[in-house]
């Protein structure tokens, strides 16, 4: 790995280390108020947000910043940070252990390097994909440093498919596999990239629920749907991303996307 790669990881674990440290003095501890869009805001997620745009701007000098809890308009910058320093955050105030932080990394607009930190859960996902970007970057997906890969397996009965909760009307008796509902976006997508999931949907994604974690899921070998038929990527100068949905189907395997899509048509 070269020093750049080095320092672009190093910087991500020891900054959501740091601040998920603090995140779990406050775990459950904390009350929420509601934003104009319905989700939930807390002082913990302004803090970690002021956080980790210092951090960065400390360290990478001239790299743009778009922040669920900051700048949402995506800047005219070659490199940029994409951050949500708390997803999660419904089950961050009532105590449900399944929250963290998300890191994207972009370059000219495509997320290149990926790492969400979960602190409840002690779980570190990172990866690097360099797609289209003509960038030599490394190679893989990782969970505390381990390689991770999508399954292989066929859908069944004994195998789990992630919703969020705007996603529900795809629950039929005829759906074939089981359903889980984790709260967390990142995570409904990490899951499938570790292998324990063979797929997921979210309805509203915004695009700092996605950025880490696309990258994650492309470099365990995971296929990505945009459920609009519209690329996410690359993100558009001077576009205000605080309003924008991407709904999205993942799956570990191409091949999976027929089995669930049917069932999906209610979220296009």
């Amino acid at each position: 790995m070269t020093d750049f790669w080095t320092t672009i990881l190093d910087f991500a674990a020891t900054t959501s280390q740091r601040v998920g440290a603090q995140l779990m003095q406050d775990f459950g501890q904390v009350q929420a108020s509601q934003k104009a869009d319905g989700s939930l805001v807390t002082q913990a997620d302004k803090w970690a947000d002021r956080e980790i745009q210092d951090a960065i701007a400390s360290n990478f000098n001239g790299y743009g910043i778009l922040s669920e809890e900051g700048e949402t308009i995506f800047p005219d910058a070659e490199w940029c940070w994409v951050i949500d320093p708390l997803d999660g955050t419904t089950n961050f105030t009532r105590g449900i252990p399944i929250w963290g932080i998300s890191l994207g990394l972009l370059y000219r607009g495509t997320p290149v390097f990926g790492y969400v930190h979960l602190p409840p859960l002690g779980q570190s996902f990172h990866g690097f994909w360099a797609g289209d970007s003509g960038l030599a970057t490394p190679t893989g997906a990782f969970l505390n440093h381990h390689p991770i890969h999508v399954s292989t397996d066929v859908a069944s009965k004994n195998h789990f498919f992630n919703l969020c909760s705007r996603s529900t009307a795809v629950m039929q008796s005829s759906f074939p596999c089981k359903i889980r509902m984790l709260g967390v976006a990142s995570y409904n997508f990490l899951t499938v990239a570790a292998g324990a999931v063979l797929g997921g949907v979210e309805a509203t994604p915004k695009i700092w629920d996605l950025a880490g974690a696309w990258v994650i899921l492309h470099a365990a070998g995971g296929t990505w749907v945009e459920l609009r038929s519209q690329s996410i990527f690359p993100l558009l100068p001077g576009r205000d991303y605080s309003t924008i949905s991407f709904p999205s189907l993942v799956v570990s395997r191409r091949e999976l996307i027929s089995v669930f899509q049917p069932f999906l048509e209610s979220l296009k």
